[in-house]
């Protein structure tokens, strides 16, 4: 059983993990900005879902052959690295696409699009994976006789913030009140900015060791 200042410090924890600058902020604040607070949304839920895939993981010993293996290690991370890339390249698209209203690319890629890229981001990192096995388990008691249950209660705390967290930011970054020109002319420098820290983003992930 987890005791009160345990999960407290854990709180803390997890709350300076959430608003660090990571892909997943990148991508929810991208998507709040250019599609409005419901693509925002369920960038969000997506993300917390991913966490969620990452807690079964660490608490089933999944991410212990990603810890222990260098070839699944390798694997997941080259795909992830692609799928960075492929954010970045999307970002840089939608620059010359921007006279298209959002109504059109809303039909073209549907709301769900969103909640798969939220999903795709955390499952597809192997930092991820292993910052949860190296996370999780510091706040479970050794002497507990329950300590998968522990685990899986506290990812499901992590998500759960990161779905009200993320949710909030959805929900104040379309309320910036610019003219449309205005916010036509910011996406472009802003999605150029985003893509190359998604560059960047994926440079580092592709340079990282399992250690």
């Amino acid at each position: 059983m987890i005791s009160q200042p345990e999960f407290s410090y854990f709180i803390i924890a997890s709350l300076l993990l959430i608003l660090s600058p990571g892909p997943d902020i990148i991508s929810l604040i991208t998507q709040s900005f250019n599609y409005g607070a419901k693509a925002g949304f369920l960038t969000a839920l997506g993300l917390a879902s991913g966490n969620l895939v990452n807690t079964a993981a660490a608490a089933l010993g999944v991410t212990i052959i990603i810890q222990t293996s260098e070839i699944a290690f390798a694997s997941l991370k080259f795909i992830g690295v692609g799928y960075l890339l492929y954010l970045a390249y999307r970002l840089l698209s939608s620059c010359h696409l921007r006279s298209a209203n959002k109504s059109q690319v809303k039909a073209n890629n549907g709301y769900t699009s969103f909640y798969k890229t939220g999903l795709l981001i955390n499952v597809l990192n192997p930092k991820i994976a292993l910052l949860f096995l190296a996370l999780l388990p510091q706040f479970v008691p050794s002497a507990s006789t329950q300590q998968h249950l522990d685990i899986i209660f506290l990812g499901i705390s992590f998500a759960t913030m990161v779905a009200i967290i993320f949710g909030g930011i959805s929900l104040l970054v379309p309320s910036i009140n610019i003219t449309t020109h205005l916010k036509s002319v910011s996406y472009n420098i802003f999605a150029r900015v985003n893509a190359a820290i998604f560059i960047l983003l994926a440079i580092n992930l592709a340079l990282s060791s399992q250690k």
